[in-house]
């Protein structure tokens, strides 16, 4: 995969010397709202629930990128017809990886970082029913994250023993919290016919990230703004298993981002085709109903792979 240079100076790893820290080593160029900021953009794809971001590496050792990971795991339901209040959760796992440059004016050194930023968002909702038959709601969803990012040290070890500021004191033993508030709007299109299945949702999903209890004086906030499509096609194969027909799986999504997240990591927008099968186990008393394995064509601006996964119903 390939991350255009401009993500990398969005996420300000590079700039011009400063001179002034001649005996201090220090982050060239640095910026520490615009280097908060970017990791805090970073954890706005962890607080949407999206398919296309929810299992995501880039790698470009080649050309200096910072290697990124982003998994994603949640789900929603809705309790009932008669109560139609839906309930969503999701938890998430990023790791950034960039390089940074630092000097004390003389000398110039590669101070290799991990950042690590775990995520938690939850949603509360309600279904209101456009058609009859109850196939097709309006669902407007409150929801909350909670965060927190951690860099780890893998800083070389002369920079520890250096006299350093507060950019490096940062990158060695930093954290910083941060909070979401916000909600999403959905159209949920689900017809569910004989043996077929065919499942729709359209969402778009706006939450505000701010930082607190940031080490080193560090604050920042972002805004995570992301539009997506998704559908599911579900049919017999003809095969059997447990008791129940085997059903092949059709997957087609597509997420659009704005704000903070638009060109951060060097892509707009994601695409994903996915192709699986589904044993259904209703017909035994186990705690799923339904488990799905998927394989996923992702592409979008400039990056493209290929994703394994498993989902389940209850």
């Amino acid at each position: 995969m390939r991350v255009l240079p401009n993500a990398l100076i969005a996420m300000g790893l590079l700039a011009a010397a400063d001179v002034s820290s001649a005996q201090t080593y220090g982050i060239v160029g640095a910026n520490v709202q615009k280097q908060a900021s970017s990791v805090l953009t970073l954890m706005s794809f962890a607080v949407v629930p999206d398919l296309a971001s929810s299992s995501l590496s880039i790698s470009n050792t080649s050309t200096d990128n910072p290697d990124i990971t982003l998994w994603q795991l949640g789900g929603g339901f809705t309790l009932s017809q008669s109560f139609p209040m839906y309930l969503e959760g999701s938890i998430a796992y990023n790791r950034y990886d960039p390089t940074f440059v630092a000097s004390n004016g003389q000398e110039t050194r590669r101070l290799p970082t991990k950042w690590n930023t775990f995520a938690g968002t939850v949603g509360v909702g309600w279904d209101f029913p456009l058609t009859e038959s109850r196939e097709l709601v309006f669902r407007p969803i409150l929801n909350a994250s909670i965060g927190r990012v951690a860099s780890d040290v893998s800083v070389a070890k002369f920079a520890v023993e250096q006299k350093t500021d507060r950019e490096v004191a940062f990158l060695e033993d930093g954290s910083m919290n941060a909070y979401g508030l916000g909600g999403s709007v959905m159209l949920d299109w689900e017809s569910h016919r004989g043996e077929n299945d065919i499942d729709v949702e359209l969402r778009y999903t706006n939450i505000y990230l701010r930082s607190f209890g940031t080490s080193h004086g560090i604050e920042a906030s972002s805004a995570a703004q992301t539009a997506s499509l998704y559908a599911r096609w579900r049919s017999p194969t003809g095969l059997r298993a447990l008791d129940r027909p085997v059903r092949y799986v059709l997957e087609l999504s597509h997420s659009q981002y704005f704000g903070n997240q638009a060109g951060a990591l060097g892509f707009n927008r994601l695409t994903t085709l996915g192709t699986g099968l589904e044993l259904d186990t209703s017909a035994h008393e186990v705690f799923v109903t339904r488990i799905r394995a998927v394989v996923r064509y992702v592409f979008g601006n400039n990056v493209s792979g290929i994703s394994f996964g498993f989902a389940a119903s209850f």
